[in-house]
């Protein structure tokens, strides 16, 4: 029997090599992978594509101009403000969450995961709305708000607050999994060396899970600066104060200015771009962590 475990562990690892012998047959793979390339390049590539052609279209010169405009700098500010509000946040209480989840065991702590993946089954807009309902000027704290002079509704408070709720799980989502794979040996052996707990926290997790981190950071911050629907409710859409990139494309295209929307548009899609290269990276590198801890020491 305890040679089962070890047979099993083997074979997991002569895992690329026990599928050669579950090929399949040569026309299978090729429509296969015809299909799913056919599939990126015109769900996919194309639509990217599109955007900066028909933003370089009228000229590079227009295209610079659209892009210095006023009112797109002020989004551009908007959205980078925005996101550098969130994620931070986001990044703290993910570490806590993941801590929280991955470390103990405590009732109500089914209750937390649920918590922490709510955001993901709840629409954006309902998101925006709830806000409203409750900071806006007929919400249950409106009125309180608005007599202390503190605008969260159709201000900068709410739309970080939008954005926090539906970037929330991506951090804690990428750590938890993380956390429960490593184990907490290393930890429990620093705390009895002596260690104080910030220490053991700066010196051994931190360290253990930086990819995973890495990797939560960079989703959650492209989601922020992409995030519309709830931003749309609980920002007002005055432009040039409470429009972030996605909604001013979308007043732009609205108006029939094809071209500035586009060149708006085609600055999301460059952080977009920049976004999957820092995070292909992040993905080699965080799997490699996960295949040292998974060996071991020799």
């Amino acid at each position: 029997m305890s040679s089962l475990p070890r047979l099993g562990r083997s074979a997991w690892r002569r895992g690329p090599l026990a599928a050669d012998a579950l090929r399949d047959s040569p026309l299978a793979r090729a429509l296969v992978l015809a299909t799913v390339f056919v599939f990126a390049c015109v769900f996919l590539f194309a639509p990217l594509a599109i955007v900066f052609v028909e933003a370089l279209r009228p000229g590079f010169g227009t295209y610079l101009r659209n892009l210095v405009d006023p009112d797109s700098l002020a989004a551009v500010r908007l959205t980078l403000l925005v996101a550098a509000i969130a994620v931070p946040l986001n990044v703290i209480v993910g570490i806590a969450g993941a801590w929280a989840v991955a470390r103990f065991r405590f009732r109500g702590r089914n209750l937390l995961v649920t918590l922490i993946d709510l955001p993901f089954s709840v629409s954006p807009v309902i998101a925006g709305l709830v806000y409203v309902l409750l900071f806006g000027a007929q919400g249950y704290f409106g009125p309180w708000l608005k007599a202390q002079g503190i605008d969260i509704v159709f201000a900068l408070p709410g739309i970080v607050l939008a954005t926090m709720f539906v970037t929330f799980p991506f951090v804690a989502r990428e750590l938890i999994p993380h956390m429960e794979t490593i184990g907490s040996s290393e930890e429990e052996a620093a705390l009895l060396l002596g260690a104080s707990p910030w220490r053991m926290f700066f010196s051994i997790v931190l360290p253990n899970v930086k990819w995973s981190l890495l990797y939560g950071v960079l989703l959650c911050n492209a989601r922020a600066m992409g995030e519309f629907g709830a931003v749309a409710v609980v920002s007002g859409r005055i432009r040039g104060v409470t429009t972030t990139m996605p909604l001013h494309v979308e007043i732009l295209y609205n108006e029939y200015m094809g071209a500035a929307a586009f060149a708006t548009a085609s600055l999301l899609a460059l952080l977009a771009l920049v976004t999957l290269a820092a995070k292909t990276i992040v993905e080699l590198r965080f799997e490699k962590s996960l295949a040292a801890h998974a060996r071991g020491p020799e």
